[in-house]
């Protein structure tokens, strides 16, 4: 048994469906290239179904307009062969008359098939809407997998990052050790003697001692590094 006959059937039960090819949030559903064959086919019928429809509304209405114009004027034509008969009264008479049968038939016609119009729409509709569900079932899957696929990866960098957080403050910890210990033999061209690219002390300061274990300094320039920390 489907997925569609076990689970999507079922679930669609009592649901009042809006008709799909007419709403907005049912075409950014899909890429052109999602579009499978079934669903274009049905798409397809579906505005063919929806175009008929207006149409046989329309038609209907006009059938409708024309045969009360007959009437109106059988109407007329009655009160003036009540006064003066003729023979060319009788004829437009009956040819009123053979018009509001013919669109007596017109409208029991159009009335037929705007009975039958919506029953296969909603048929149509409702095939569309199980394809639909199909489509996204295996869209909201493979989505899923991606998708934790991504988080897996984002937290093993994260994990990497913090690795490396840690590494480069105790390197940044260790050359303003260093640093200090030559600044206080050396002085200020312990920069040059020994080529160093940057000065510790713009990112330590010179607060404390450096062993002092609780170097406020220290952690108070650690701060930068915090939000890496996160996770």
């Amino acid at each position: 048994m489907s997925r569609t006959d076990e689970i999507f059937e079922p679930a669609l039960s009592g649901k009042k469906i809006p008709i799909l090819t007419l709403d907005n949030k049912w075409h950014k559903l899909f890429t052109q290239k999602e579009y499978s064959t079934e669903i274009k086919r049905m798409e397809s019928e579906m505005n063919k179904l929806l175009k008929r429809q207006a149409k046989v509304n329309e038609e209907s209405r006009e059938i409708k307009k024309l045969k009360k114009a007959k009437m109106d004027e059988i109407v007329v034509l009655a009160d003036e062969m009540g006064k003066v008969p003729s023979k060319k009264l009788e004829k437009k008479m009956e040819e009123c008359r053979e018009t509001v049968t013919a669109c007596n038939e017109k409208i029991e016609a159009c009335e037929e098939e705007m009975l039958e119009l919506p029953r296969q729409i909603n048929h149509l509709n409702h095939k569309l809407m199980l394809a639909t569900m199909e489509v996204c079932y295996h869209k909201l899957q493979k989505n899923t997998e991606e998708l934790e696929e991504i988080n897996e990866w984002i937290n093993g960098i994260r994990r990497e990052l913090k690795k490396k957080v840690v590494r480069k403050q105790e390197k940044e910890a260790m050359n303003h050790l260093l640093y200090s210990y030559m600044h206080d033999i050396f002085g200020a061209d312990v920069i040059e003697i020994f080529d160093m690219k940057y000065d510790p002390k713009e990112k330590y300061g010179n607060k404390k001692e450096p062993d002092d274990k609780n170097d406020d300094s220290d952690l108070e320039n650690k701060g930068d590094d915090e939000d890496a920390l996160k996770s």
